[in-house]
């Protein structure tokens, strides 16, 4: 099919700007893509190249709009690759959610730091979860599979096709929503064992009013805490590296225009 445009180096140029409209979407809210770590001008260049790499195989056999109808079409692309990172990026956020509340059961919110790859103030708990989501994401290559996924999404909505703006908004939702559910399943473990320990003190309490159970509680729930968190990590890994693939298939059935 001929390209509708004065030049095939025109054509060339607005589909690579097209296709680095969904490719920047990783590098906004994607696992470690998006890592404020990572130098802008580093984000740029690697967002270029998978751009670069991507763009002939999309734009072959397609007709590329000029004019006006670039707007609506760079606009779409914006959309269609922040759907793709907000359905990865949210595997992290219920990773961070589930630390947070384990740094709160411990005790270690009292003493809160920076975490590096996030510049906010998270605890222990949360920059532990954090560098080990970021390991296991790079692991298992993850990044592989987001750059495999992104490509895929060109088969289901090509340059000129709208995806269903319903589809994207229900996408969305149930992404919102998986945050909790995965902070849930994450935690449970820790969670249970820290809610024994609480019992346990309390019937000590109440045995034993004479005794000063906060003063012995905190030392024995980091123990606690610890202990769980060790035994857990090992089997986090395959949870983490099923839920990165169930969110890349998610959004691109979610995505699926027919």
């Amino acid at each position: 099919m001929e390209l509708q445009l004065p030049s095939i180096a025109g054509a060339q140029l607005v589909g690579y700007v097209l296709v680095l409209c969904r490719v920047g979407g990783l590098f906004v809210l994607a696992p470690v893509f998006s890592g404020r770590e990572i130098p802008t001008q580093a984000k740029v260049i690697v967002a270029g190249a998978i751009s670069f790499a991507l763009e002939p195989i999309v734009i072959h056999g397609q007709v590329v709009p000029t004019g006006i109808e670039l707007v609506p079409l760079i606009l779409k692309e914006l959309l269609v690759g922040l759907a793709i990172a907000l359905a990865l990026g949210v595997v992290a956020a219920g990773v961070q959610t589930a630390a947070s509340l384990l740094d709160t059961m411990i005790g270690f919110s009292f003493a809160t730091l920076v975490d590096p790859m996030t510049q906010a103030q998270t605890a222990v708990t949360g920059q532990l979860y954090s560098l080990f989501t970021v390991l296991v994401f790079l692991l298992i290559g993850g990044d592989h599979l987001m750059i495999e996924g992104l490509a895929a999404s060109y088969r289901l909505v090509p340059l000129g096709v709208l995806p269903s703006a319903a589809k994207l908004g229900g996408l969305a939702a149930q992404d919102l929503t998986q945050i909790f559910v995965i902070g849930v399943e994450v935690a449970a473990p820790v969670v249970i064992a820290l809610g024994l320990v609480d019992i346990a003190f309390a019937l000590v309490a109440r045995s034993v009013p004479q005794m000063n159970v906060f003063f012995v509680g905190i030392p024995g729930k980091v123990l606690v805490g610890l202990g769980a968190i060790a035994a857990s990590l090992p089997f986090l890994t395959g949870h983490l590296e099923d839920l990165l693939q169930n969110a890349v298939y998610q959004a691109l059935a979610s995505l699926r225009v027919h």
